[in-house]
């Protein structure tokens, strides 16, 4: 006798399917147009599945995004400036991905909605901040940073030009641009005797 389907695999294939679809229909039409029910068709299940799961685009496009940017965490090689550079060049990799229109999308919608600013700040941005600060005070105990730095400082510091170029269509630094960036906001903390 066959086993009977198993509803939690079945329920995660399909969360899958629909957060792939997501992605997929961003890249090739924008998110601008990214409908739930383009969503739903591509991924082979009904809107009401949908919005058994999400209330909106948004919070489907913020689960997607939120399984993808994981590749983005910090490294730790002992080198902050260089553990800076990967992760910020992971970012870099996102942002200019062919999935870049639903972060972007994601990000001007959240300007409007107040509710997925939340989700979008609490789920996918806090958490990454966190992780951030942490590396940094590593750098601090390590010396690699005065012990005073001020670490929201320094998230703007290295963050802010990113987003800016972003918003403003001026380009992503390229490696060499993005070292020169990190060391030049680096440079604001170094301590009276630099080791980086």
């Amino acid at each position: 006798m066959p086993a009977s389907p198993n509803p939690l695999r079945r329920n995660e294939a399909s969360r899958r399917a629909i957060l792939d679809a997501a992605l997929q229909l961003s890249a090739e039409h924008g998110y601008g147009r990214l409908t739930i029910e383009a969503v739903a068709a591509r991924a082979g299940v009904s809107k009401k599945t949908i919005y058994r799961w999400w209330s909106s685009k948004g919070a489907v496009v913020l689960d997607a995004i939120d399984d993808m940017a994981a590749v983005a965490d910090y490294p730790d090689t002992g080198s902050l400036a260089a553990d800076l550079h990967t992760q910020l060049t992971a970012v870099i990799d996102l942002l200019t991905s062919p999935e870049n229109s639903a972060v972007t999308g994601l990000i001007a919608e959240a300007l409007q909605d107040r509710e997925l600013a939340h989700d979008l700040r609490e789920r996918l941005i806090r958490p990454r901040i966190t992780t951030f600060k942490s590396r940094l005070r590593k750098a601090q105990l390590e010396g690699q940073l005065a012990p005073d730095a001020d670490l929201d400082v320094a998230l703007d510091l290295i963050y802010g030009p990113v987003y800016h170029r972003l918003v403003f269509h001026l380009g992503m630094p390229d490696p060499q641009q993005l070292e020169t960036l990190i060391d030049h906001a680096l440079r604001a903390f170094d301590p009276p005797q630099s080791t980086r």
